[in-house]
């Protein structure tokens, strides 16, 4: 059987063209960080990020978050709706910790009174800079109204997930997420959370459980993946 047209080829996943309105999500075995400057292949690693992103936007879909996700077809596959990426991050901060810690000369581990919502331009060449709504409209990005409905939307999506990591013990720190928009024109969720893309702190003991493992080399990045995937899976699996 021919393989299916490549739409996107990155270092964690591969995206395909599907049947239909659908694509297929390969993730991979491997980790990079500090825009590709830094890697490493991490066995099991696509096995376990497409765990961890399957029960976690199962289970946004089932509370009521329209996102791209359709089904889990493999170990290491995604079944998901084709739709048109916004080029936007929407990064959610319940905690300070990492760039934020550095840019503001804040301590790691404040909790803020508010939550902090921050938006960067999906640009690599000029490094993913941070901007502002209105830059963001400027861009012909989206509109007013999308962004105050990506902020309604994500601000639902860190409750749900704040209370989902809780319930395993685990600390949602931060996170970042991307949207599209589908055939009609609506707005979706559509990317992954992994901790990849989430920042996650073991309650008990303070223990990163994400990428920051990788970042600064404090080593066990696999058992620290395969221990959220296990949390995550015996509690939405029952």
């Amino acid at each position: 059987m021919a393989e299916q047209e490549v739409l996107y080829n990155g270092s964690s996943k591969t995206v395909f063209r599907g049947e239909g309105d659908n694509i297929t999500i390969r993730f991979k075995d491997y980790i990079a960080a500090f825009y590709g400057i830094k890697g490493a292949r991490i066995e099991n690693k696509a096995r376990m990020n497409c765990s961890i992103s399957s029960l976690v936007l199962g289970y946004l879909n089932d509370n009521g978050i329209r996102t791209h996700f359709v089904a889990q077809t493999s170990d290491t596959e995604q079944q998901c709706r084709h739709v048109t990426h916004i080029p936007i991050e929407v990064i959610v901060r319940n905690v300070v910790a990492g760039s934020m810690a550095k840019r503001l000369g804040l301590e790691e581990g404040i909790v803020p009174e508010n939550t902090i919502f921050d938006l960067c331009l999906r640009d690599n060449e000029l490094g993913d800079p941070l901007i502002n709504d209105h830059h963001a409209v400027a861009l012909g990005l989206v509109s007013y109204e999308e962004l105050a409905e990506m902020y309604d939307v994500t601000s639902k999506v860190n409750s749900l997930l704040k209370e989902l990591y809780a319930k395993v013990g685990v600390t949602l720190v931060d996170f970042k997420i991307e949207f599209g928009r589908a055939a009609d024109g609506s707005l979706v969720l559509a990317d992954e959370l992994t901790p990849d893309t989430c920042r996650l702190w073991d309650v008990a003991t303070g223990e990163r459980l994400d990428k920051d493992r990788f970042r600064r080399d404090l080593g066990r990045v696999r058992e620290t993946y395969e221990d959220v995937a296990e949390r995550l899976a015996n509690l939405l699996n029952k």
